[in-house]
């Protein structure tokens, strides 16, 4: 009897043959993998970095990093993005200003990305401590929405159900719902693409906050700060130099993030507890 035909993998990953090992049976398996591919991201037809990426959102991830890497100030200097696949890997063309190109060219940078490091190839502390201004506009968050987002973002990670090797980057309302979700085997490329995302089709000013599937490094900061969000949830730890940056910046950092608990690192004056006779969800 032929076994059942597999659906086609989702998109971002694919499937193999594995062999399982449990309680001294062996089985042969379907497993289904995260993709990761290099991902070249040329400004006016010059070659700036490649990263290591998740092959889905790939727009959202070149504008994303654009603006949190501080080589456009908006969306508006972005004019075009183009998607080339080949042999190697996927090359993402941005048109920005020339403005911007003669900056991004002075930064005389040539990033070699990692999933576990967002500073390789940076040239010099200057520009792995790039200066922040501060927020201009940082709102408050709410407790009862920091706890709504948390305990609805694991059903919208559909590559992490399907193979656990991703993380997540979620921009949620003020009222905690789950407004937009990246994914990527890296963590500063699921933010990257976030920003993307959200920007293009947001204001300025931003409402909400930001939950990350990680810990909250100094890059995934600086990122958050120089996309205009107020607030950044982070799962897992952040570090002693990211909590430094979060409040000089005026950016409440959030660490350890669980439904019930939660560590708040930099400006917990902004997170609004819960009236006492309010339900919880």
């Amino acid at each position: 009897m032929m076994a059942p035909e597999q659906p086609p993998a989702p998109a971002g990953a694919s499937r193999c043959q594995v062999q399982t090992w449990q309680a001294g049976t062996v089985s042969a398996q379907q497993d289904t993998l995260a993709e990761e591919l290099p991902v070249a991201l040329e400004f006016n037809g010059v070659s700036h970095a490649v990263m290591l990426a998740t092959p889905l959102d790939l727009a959202d991830f070149a504008l994303g990093f654009a603006l949190s890497e501080g080589i456009v100030d908006s969306v508006q200097e972005v004019f075009d993005i183009q998607q080339e696949s080949g042999c190697d890997g996927i090359t993402v063309k941005l048109e920005i200003a020339s403005a911007r190109f003669a900056r991004l060219k002075e930064m005389r940078r040539n990033l070699t990305g990692r999933t576990g490091c967002g500073l390789c190839g940076t040239e010099s502390l200057a520009h792995a401590l790039r200066p922040l201004p501060p927020l201009a506009h940082p709102g408050v968050v709410h407790e009862d929405a920091i706890r709504r987002a948390l305990a609805g973002l694991r059903q919208h990670q559909t590559l992490q159900q399907l193979t656990g090797a991703t993380h997540a980057a979620a921009w949620c309302g003020d009222d905690g719902s789950i407004r937009v979700v990246r994914e990527d085997v890296g963590r500063h490329n699921a933010l990257d693409k976030l920003i993307g995302a959200v920007l293009k089709s947001r204001p300025p000013a931003r409402d909400g906050f930001v939950v990350v599937t990680s810990r909250a490094s100094m890059e995934m900061v600086q990122k958050t700060v120089t996309a205009g969000f107020g607030c950044l949830v982070a799962i897992s730890a952040p570090t002693r130099l990211a909590t430094e940056l979060a409040q000089a910046a005026g950016l409440c950092l959030i660490g350890f993030a669980r439904p019930e608990r939660w560590v708040a690192y930099s400006h917990a004056e902004r997170i609004r507890a819960a009236a006492p006779d309010t339900p919880r969800d």
